[in-house]
């Protein structure tokens, strides 16, 4: 066999080789890996395989795949699981047997969903599982069909490279999961290599801090007081409750008399006790007249029975509350007669899409930095970090802070251990009180009356 074909296999060297005559067959020979070879046929086509001896002394071929599809490092992965397994004694069914069956990516993440089980022995959620499933649709279309052994350290790094550009947070958590699925599999005994998706370097995200501010609030208040949803997200500011959890919120773990709402299970895995103010009760019992034989306070008619998704619903509060925001800076500098603004109000509850393009046409002319007026960044869970933050405001310890977020964090759980719910009613009730003195609503009847509207 001439020198020349015993060459160490590149990309760069494998493309740049010639095509043999009409009828012939060309074999080149990896310098790195035992038995890996490329032939070339001469319409071009070049294929990976191994070419060894078994133990009774017979070769036999395992054909891998075809280059550039099958780039040198995956050919050179499989190529060693191949040797590794002769050299155990497998035939070459078996070791065939082996290649085929291996799962692909997507297959992989599909059983993990199906079968991986969270801290306290739970299935994962469905919200989980859709998540997941919406990331890998959106980020991993370039690994999804590939057997894991072919995925790559640098298919990953480009993956995370692409996505960082749109979002840091997102392009982190794809391979978050592309490691988990990766985990899973070594774990389950369906993969044996290295995680490609280990040590890749995380984009540095600067902590989200933001909650309504006193100027936001009366806005705030306002629009969701017009909400079909507004008992919702009234409750999810006044509990600091995470969202999942005031979605699937049960009338059999209320005690309105004791004030308290017991959670079974967190998303850190534990339980908590809510503490709730005379407000959050109050709209509870509202509430209470409207649910009939449901078991969940916000029922739902899909089948978990409870309130899924109120995200076009809080779009609505958050546009609703811009708007009026921008009117009131507008009539400040007398852009906005009083018959004016009426209409405005009349647009804002008819055609709210009409309304915003306009009105923010006009504050475009006028220069108006949107930074005063818009709230469209608030998210849902920003009221959750809003209780938090005006506890904060009024002289609570992180300690109770912590307690009453059922934070979790290994310096402060032992803390958080020996804290009964006094001092954590009183941080919330005043906490409560002064987001309602800076919305204007200063009477708990008057919250009630903010949740009854939409039935009106």
């Amino acid at each position: 066999m001439s020198s020349e074909s015993h060459i160490s296999f590149s990309k760069e060297r494998l493309t740049a080789l010639p095509t043999p005559e009409a009828g012939k067959r060309a074999t080149y020979h990896d310098t790195k890996i035992q038995g890996l070879q490329l032939r070339v046929s001469f319409t071009g086509v070049k294929t990976f395989s191994v070419y060894r001896r078994m133990k009774g002394g017979q070769p036999e071929r395992v054909t891998l795949g075809r280059f550039p599809t099958m780039t040198v490092e995956q050919a050179r992965k499989q190529a060693t699981v191949i040797n590794a397994e002769i050299e155990a004694g497998a035939n070459p069914a078996a070791v065939r047997r082996a290649i085929r069956e291996e799962p692909i990516f997507a297959e992989m993440l599909a059983e993990m969903l199906e079968k991986k089980k969270k801290r306290d022995g739970s299935p994962i959620s469905e919200r989980t599982k859709k998540d997941y499933l919406d990331t890998a649709r959106l980020h991993m279309v370039a690994i999804a069909n590939s057997k894991l052994s072919h995925i790559n350290r640098s298919e990953v790094k480009a993956i995370h490279s692409k996505v960082s550009k749109k979002s840091a947070r997102q392009a982190d958590k794809a391979v978050a999961i592309i490691s988990s699925v990766f985990n899973y599999a070594t774990d389950h005994e369906h993969f044996s290599g290295t995680n490609p998706a280990i040590r890749i370097q995380k984009n540095m995200v600067v902590s989200r801090d933001r909650f309504a501010q006193a100027t936001e609030l009366p806005y705030l208040f306002a629009a969701i007081g017009e909400s079909s949803l507004s008992d919702f997200f009234l409750l999810a500011l006044l509990t600091g409750a995470r969202r999942s959890n005031v979605q699937a919120m049960a009338w059999r773990d209320l005690d309105l008399m004791a004030r308290v709402w017991r959670i079974e299970m967190t998303k850190n895995g534990t339980p908590q006790n809510v503490t709730l103010s005379p407000e959050a009760v109050a709209a509870l019992k509202a509430r209470k007249l409207t649910t009939g034989t449901s078991p969940f306070v916000f029922p739902g008619e899909g089948k978990t029975g409870h309130l899924v998704e109120p995200k076009k619903a809080w779009a609505a509060v958050l546009l609703r509350a811009s708007l009026r925001r921008l009117l009131d800076h507008l009539g400040g500098l007398g852009k906005l007669s009083a018959k004016e603004r009426k209409q405005a109000d009349q647009q804002i509850t008819t055609a709210p899409a009409a309304a915003e393009k306009h009105y923010r046409s006009i504050a475009a002319v006028l220069k108006i930095d949107s930074a005063l007026y818009d709230m469209t960044d608030l998210r849902i869970h920003d009221l959750r970090r809003t209780l938090g933050s005006w506890q904060a405001k009024t002289g609570a310890s992180l300690a109770i802070i912590g307690k009453s977020l059922n934070h979790k964090t290994h310096q402060a759980t032992a803390i958080y251990a020996r804290l009964d719910l006094d001092p954590v009613r009183q941080s919330v009730e005043t906490a409560t009180q002064a987001m309602l003195e800076a919305a204007g609503v200063k009477q708990t009847a008057s919250v009630v009356l903010i949740s009854n509207q939409s039935r009106k």
